[in-house]
């Protein structure tokens, strides 16, 4: 099963089948996108999705309402021609707004210079993959920080929290486990008191998770059965 958020390109071949399958008012868009060799995005599985099946999604630049379409597929996974994880932070930042640009440079020298890797999904991605506007003035720019331990944990909370001050950041952390927190959230639930829970997701659910079952998951984290 492939994580979210990882970007997938298609065969001709998975195309047609996406297409034959298609609501006929999306049929134009997939075909634009299709022939632009966009990649699609990994979304949560679908509970009646197969395991032959890849449920990702592709999204459509704002129109003049600010309205996002989004537009979700079931590709047959032999159709799948290439995999990739998100785009790399360092990636995006070229086609970003120029007033972020300073802000962003800084943010990756200083994610190098602590070997924190932080990926990019959502507008500030799709804009650099398909030359396309999607960032407004309201855009966030979602970061994935995946850690391994509880000290990468540490370092890429501080450095988003830190930074968020001059940029608009937003995004989650990824667990060695596939569970998905929104960091805000997470900060929030950690400096609070008792054993608090967070939204998590993976790929095939959405759940409540105590903040020390997440952080067990962790490599340097000691943990006691309960």
């Amino acid at each position: 099963m492939l994580p979210r958020h990882n970007l997938v390109w298609l065969s001709d071949d998975g195309w047609q089948a996406v297409l034959e399958q298609a609501p006929h008012d999306a049929v134009p868009s997939i075909q634009a996108w299709a022939c632009a060799r966009h990649p699609a995005v990994v979304r949560r599985t679908e509970p009646d999705a197969n395991d032959g099946t890849v449920c990702a999604g592709i999204a459509l630049p704002p129109d003049a309402s600010g309205t996002k379409k989004r537009i979700p597929l079931r590709i047959p996974s032999a159709h799948v021609s290439r995999i990739s994880a998100p785009l790399r932070l360092d990636e995006v930042v070229a086609a970003m707004p120029s007033t972020w640009r300073p802000a962003l440079a800084f943010l990756c020298a200083e994610a190098r210079r602590q070997n924190i890797g932080f990926r990019v999904y959502g507008s500030a991605a799709l804009q650099e993959i398909t030359g396309m506007r999607y960032i407004t003035h309201s855009s966030d720019i979602d970061l994935l920080l995946q850690p391994a331990t509880h000290a990468e944990l540490h370092a890429g909370l501080l450095l988003m929290a830190g930074h968020a001050r001059a940029l608009p950041l937003d995004g989650e952390v990824i667990f060695p486990d596939g569970s998905a927190v929104a960091w805000k959230e997470w900060m929030t639930a950690i400096a609070a008191s008792g054993h608090p829970r967070v939204l998590a997701k993976d790929n095939r659910r959405v759940r409540l998770v105590k903040t020390e079952d997440l952080l067990c998951t962790l490599e340097d984290e000691p943990c006691t059965s309960h």
